[in-house]
């Protein structure tokens, strides 16, 4: 039977049965340097007896068990509120996976997921909002999506002034006749 133990330390034979430096072993287990290099993503996780208060900024993915008041910044990474995760925050991250509780509002630049359980209570601000069957939330959402928050708004604050003026300019061509048959 395979013991991890005897995998991560393996035994050296004497040193004149050792194979050249540049062979590989068939068999052997990979040295943890290129073990690394294989993982891209580092996933950081916060346990439920966490507590933390204060600001939390990031470079990485972010899993949450425990408690978090204040702010929480992972601009470029994936934030997620697991189902013990208590938050009274606000958050910004470029997403958002909720299956706890979240007390604040939520700004991602990719998407919010409420999932089955999950709880939010305030705004999002998201250009894709997933809420699943089962979940909470309360509060308002905001789907503008990024660069195209001043040109949508442009064409319809000028779409309602021609049709304003439409009427009055309809009134003025009915009496126009009248007056120059008078």
């Amino acid at each position: 039977m395979w013991k991890r133990d005897e995998a991560v330390k393996p035994v050296s034979p004497p040193p004149a049965a050792q194979p050249p430096a540049s062979a590989p072993v068939v068999g052997a287990p990979a040295p943890r340097s290129e073990v690394r290099t294989n993982m891209e993503k580092d996933i950081v996780n916060i346990g439920k007896s966490v507590v933390i208060k204060g600001e939390l900024n990031g470079s990485e993915d972010l899993t949450i068990e425990g408690h978090v008041e204040g702010t929480i910044q992972l601009r470029d990474h994936v934030l997620t509120i697991g189902p013990n995760g208590k938050i009274k925050a606000q958050v910004f991250a470029k997403a958002v996976i909720v299956l706890g509780e979240v007390t604040g509002n939520v700004t991602a630049s990719d998407k919010v997921d409420i999932r089955d359980n999950g709880s939010v209570d305030g705004d999002i601000v998201s250009p894709r909002v997933a809420i699943a069957e089962g979940a909470h939330f309360r509060g308002s959402v905001d789907m503008q999506r990024k660069g195209a928050a001043a040109s949508p708004s442009a064409p319809k604050a000028a779409a309602p002034q021609p049709a304003a003026q439409q009427p009055a300019q309809q009134k003025q061509e009915q009496n126009a006749p009248q007056r120059v048959g008078a």
